[in-house]
């Protein structure tokens, strides 16, 4: 079994060919379409992300969740992946569209310089993401008032410092601007629009002209 994905079906006494399954197979869907996120890659996180959802009689997904996750964009990535096979599924005759089917995703790398990581430092990575992220909403949210709500001048340098500390600097806008390019590729338009949208709403004019043209909706 291939350590990078796999998928399993709580369908107890259901027969294989019962079962619903992904055009080409669900492993080389997301060899292709997989985009490590970049917190994750940088720190050498990996693990398991338990992808809950559901499909309809055409094969689409109509709902999805994280069942259980690693804690960091890893996540957001597994559940990525799910919304982007919707339509892709091939459904058996009669396919009870209220089964809740499990993915659950193995993310691993190879080649990244990796093996010198210990467990204390990649747990000290995931709690930092977790603790960040009550962080990077306030910024989010800073940004995206500050042309209604009246902020002074020091509250913007403020912010300014906070990004930085957070490492929210060109650099990571760059990364996360070529994630969204690989996303429309794939045709995943509203994937590459949060990524641009991401960029934007830290108060970076460098997805701008992207946005324009991809995420007018």
């Amino acid at each position: 079994m291939n350590r990078w994905l796999f998928l399993c079906f709580l369908l107890l006494g259901f027969s294989a060919a019962s079962q619903p399954r992904l055009k080409g197979g669900l492993e080389s869907f997301v060899m292709s379409n997989k985009v490590y996120p970049p917190y994750s890659l940088h720190n050498c996180i990996q693990g398991v992300v338990n992808i809950e959802f559901k499909l309809n009689d055409r094969g689409e997904v109509f709902y999805s969740a994280v069942r259980s996750g690693v804690g960091t964009d890893l996540d957001q990535e597994a559940l990525r992946l799910i919304r982007l096979s919707s339509g892709k599924w091939e459904v058996p005759p009669g396919h009870d569209s209220t089964l809740v089917l499990i993915a659950p995703m193995v993310f691993e790398l190879t080649g990244y310089g990796c093996e010198g990581k210990t467990k204390t430092e990649i747990n000290l990575a995931i709690a930092n993401y977790i603790s960040n992220t009550a962080l990077t909403d306030v910024i989010l949210n800073f940004y995206k008032n500050r042309g209604t709500v009246g902020y002074k001048p020091e509250d913007e340098a403020r912010f300014a410092r906070l990004k930085e500390e957070l490492g929210y600097d060109e650099a990571y806008f760059g990364e996360r601007i070529k994630d969204g390019k690989r996303k429309l590729k794939q045709k995943d338009f509203q994937g590459a629009c949060e990524d641009f949208m991401f960029v934007k709403n830290m108060g970076s004019n460098l997805a701008d002209q992207l946005i324009a043209q991809y995420c007018r909706n």
